[in-house]
């Protein structure tokens, strides 16, 4: 299935960059572009894509503000931060804001087509030296007790949590388990409703802080 991207940076030679990159790989449609994050949600509402390249920086609001304005309004979108913002402050509230992957701009290509085509699959991207900030934010609070296990959950629903936050997909996940991809995607609907997430990357966060699993 081709990703209909929507490029957002402020940096006109950095779109253009972008688009020269990625126009050469065939699963990749650039349906629009923005150089601040009001035209960002304009474009996106206006185009509905299925992925959007947001850069932090932009002059009006933030690229974790559009981001979220973004989410609210189309839920379904994936979001990666391509930033040379590298501190958890921005990263932690990129990710609460609902970003599916975070990326810097001295990335190589190849980790930036992996981090898209991941976020185009439904999974999470992050780039290594930013992932180990989860692993420290989770070490910081100290190891779940078991009054901080998931609570409300069934068995099943904190089975099938382990796997979402590992990147499994609804049918991945129902192979293993040898339930119907529905059924596995009502126990997800169940288990965001019930931890009140609202997307994949606050799944993972709330996974590892739990310690349901290790980045």
């Amino acid at each position: 299935m081709t990703t209909r991207l929507l490029l957002v940076d402020d940096h006109a030679v950095v779109r253009s960059g972008l688009r020269m990159l990625l126009e050469n790989e065939h699963e990749i449609e650039i349906v629009g572009e923005a150089g601040n994050a009001t035209e960002a949600i304009a474009a996106a509402t206006r185009l509905k894509p299925n992925l959007i390249l947001m850069d932090i920086g932009l002059p009006d609001l933030s690229g974790i503000d559009a981001t979220r304005e973004i989410k609210k309004r189309l839920p379904e979108v994936s979001i990666v931060a391509l930033t040379i913002h590298e501190d958890e402050e921005y990263f932690f509230k990129m990710l609460e804001a609902g970003a599916s992957g975070y990326v810097p701009k001295r990335a190589a290509p190849e980790e930036l087509l992996t981090a898209i085509r991941a976020a185009a699959k439904g999974e999470v991207y992050l780039y290594p030296s930013l992932a180990k900030l989860l692993v420290r934010d989770y070490l910081s609070g100290g190891r779940p007790t078991d009054e901080q296990a998931p609570s409300g959950l069934t068995d099943r629903e904190q089975e099938i949590l382990t796997y979402l936050a590992e990147g499994a997909n609804n049918e991945e996940i129902a192979t293993s388990l040898v339930i119907s991809p529905k059924t596995v995607a009502r126990h997800r609907e169940n288990i965001m409703r019930k931890l009140n997430l609202h997307s994949r990357s606050e799944l993972v966060r709330y996974a590892i802080r739990k310690g349901i699993i290790k980045a």
